[in-house]
């Protein structure tokens, strides 16, 4: 039975805007939330203008070969990404999340300011290629400054990441069921805006790039950044901000010494407590959201040992609290190394499939598609099924399972790796019908002519991947947000975010590890040259299909052997 909460009382924890005390039917709720969805549209599509094409924008007008912009681009996507983990730790330790998406939009803001003037004043380019002579690839002060808007791109979308999903979960009430729906909800549409603002610019913008100048692309993403700040800041009466609660990460590793120094020094005392429970049907019960569990656990008990009475150093006194708030975050670490794998694929559609796109046909009757486009298939599949799952599917699963998720968390995170496997295997197969018209044409050696085949064939790995995504991220935000401490909320978000940056990562490092085998092995590199005809990327994608699998199979150990905290799961 839904918990009655009086309108007026205060929120603990939680202050408004001017650091006074929260009230309840005040602050908070799904008007709140509007703010935050329409901020992270505006933000995205910043954000997504560049990383989409911004592969084809070193290439053509910085002049460096298609594997080295490749590289780039997912390492400017996977640091940014990575940077999420700094958003979501300031969010926690430091400042609020509403202050920690302001000082980031800040920098974003810049970043993108840097990169519309060096694309508007051709002196701040490489000098135009000439007949007959070598291109040069950017160098010096010119790609300081590429690198330095870049980069200051990528610490304000970190910050972004790292605290909307986080200031968004927190205006509702977890302590009733009606308020987790609502917060479930909000993570699908989170998802959904995300592919809003990816739509546009993957789409309005890209083409306004390709047609209209590159600084036409980023000034519409600078204005998109500086719109999102008055926007967000609208919503500032409605909202309520957790107040920072000290730095998570000291009481992680606050909590690994002690339990380290208490089990050397006492290894023959009976000084520790054993406060214990095991899992009960109690613990399926909702519970006030700013309250934890006062027990510790079985399960990892060389962490209990951090808990004494008299320890060895008075420092290293640790509650049943911060154990038990560590405990949680070790036992979703391994979910979250399960969804890398899904990410370095994705990393694929800002790159190679874009390069792919860009050597066939891209017209649509009398219409010229940007091959930066492509990604429209996926998010508007995406914009499509958010809704169905909220409205349709969710409350039809909740039904037939007797509980509030219906699906789980992992359960949806599951099934989004399996759609990963199909879509590298889908990717490899129509790269092997790509090479074999470009073979039967004539043109493996003109890479300056389109293929006879359309681009279309390439979509079909972004709506596998697109549907993959919204399944495994949204899946992935819920089950931090909802099985970690309230105390570590925001960085433990921003690790769906993380496992973005480390996939992108991995992307880079496999290319690597690729052309390095390979080139040894064959004296001739899968994926390096000039020419995407002369690549083996084929070969590469039932590589990462292969990989794909073995992942899933590794996430599935673990799945089976995560047991819940409770919330959420309870039969209503």
């Amino acid at each position: 039975m839904e918990v009655e909460q009086n309108e007026g009382t205060k929120w603990e924890g939680y202050v408004n805007w001017r650091n006074k005390p929260a009230l309840r039917g005040r602050h908070g709720g799904m008007l709140a939330v509007s703010f935050v969805l329409v901020a992270e549209i505006l933000e995205t599509l910043a954000f997504v203008a560049n990383a989409s094409n911004l592969v084809l924008y070193l290439i053509k007008c910085m002049h460096m070969s298609p594997s080295r912009s490749a590289n780039i681009v997912t390492n400017f996507i996977g640091t940014a990404f990575l940077l999420a983990l700094l958003g979501g730790f300031c969010s926690d330790a430091f400042f609020s999340t509403y202050q920690t998406f302001l000082i980031s939009a800040v920098f974003e803001l810049l970043g993108l300011i840097l990169l519309t003037v060096q694309a508007h004043e051709r002196s701040l380019m490489p000098a135009a290629c000439e007949a007959g002579t070598p291109c040069h690839e950017v160098s010096g002060g010119k790609a300081a400054m590429l690198f330095a808007g870049l980069y200051l791109v990528a610490l304000g979308v970190g910050g972004i990441k790292g605290s909307l999903p986080a200031h968004g979960a927190e205006q509702f009430d977890e302590s009733t069921p009606s308020g987790r729906k609502q917060r479930s909800t909000f993570f699908n549409y989170f998802v959904f805006c995300l592919s809003f603002g990816g739509l546009l610019a993957s789409t309005f913008v890209v083409w306004l790039a390709d047609n209209k100048g590159w600084e036409w692309g980023f000034g519409i993403s600078t204005l998109s950044i500086f719109v999102s700040i008055p926007v967000f800041l609208a919503g500032s009466p409605t909202y309520r901000n957790k107040i920072p609660s000290g730095s998570p990460l000291a009481t992680f590793f606050k909590v690994l010494v002690a339990a380290t120094l208490n089990s050397c020094f006492s290894r023959n005392s009976h000084t520790a407590v054993v406060i214990t429970t095991s899992s009960s049907p109690c613990n399926l019960l909702p519970r006030n959201e700013n309250k934890e569990s006062e027990a510790l656990t079985n399960t990892l008990k060389f962490l209990n040992r951090a808990v004494e009475r008299n320890p060895k150093y008075s420092s290293m006194q640790c509650t049943v609290e911060q154990v038990e708030d560590v405990k949680i975050v070790l036992k979703a670490l391994p979910i979250f190394f399960c969804t890398i794998m899904l990410n370095c694929c994705l990393a694929q559609l800002n790159t190679f499939s874009v390069e792919q796109a860009a050597t066939m046909n891209t017209k649509l009757g009398s219409l010229k598609v940007p091959p930066a486009s492509l990604s429209v298939f996926p998010v508007l599949f995406i914009m499509v099924l958010a809704p169905v799952y909220d409205l349709i599917i969710a409350p039809f699963a909740r039904k037939l399972t007797k509980t509030e998720m219906g699906i789980s968390h992992l359960q949806r995170i599951g099934f989004g790796l399996v759609l990963s496997i199909i879509s590298m295997a889908v990717a490899a197969v129509v790269e092997v019908k790509r090479k074999r018209v470009a073979i039967n044409s004539g043109l493996v050696d003109d890479a300056t002519k389109p293929l006879p085949i359309s681009f279309i064939w390439v979509a079909l790995q972004y709506l596998f991947l697109g549907s993959a995504d919204l399944f495994t991220f949204a899946g992935l935000l819920e089950f931090f947000f909802t099985e970690t401490s309230i105390r570590m909320r925001s960085l433990a978000t921003s690790l769906a975010f993380a496992s973005l940056a480390v996939g992108y990562y991995l992307s880079s490092a496999i290319v690597s590890i690729v052309n390095s085998v390979t080139g040894a092995i064959s004296h001739k590199p899968w994926l390096s040259g000039a020419n995407l005809n002369h690549y083996h990327l084929d070969r590469f994608y039932w590589l990462l299909c292969v990989l794909c699998v073995l992942n899933f199979f590794h996430y599935l150990f673990w799945a089976f052997r995560y047991k819940y905290r409770g919330i959420g799961t309870a039969t209503e």
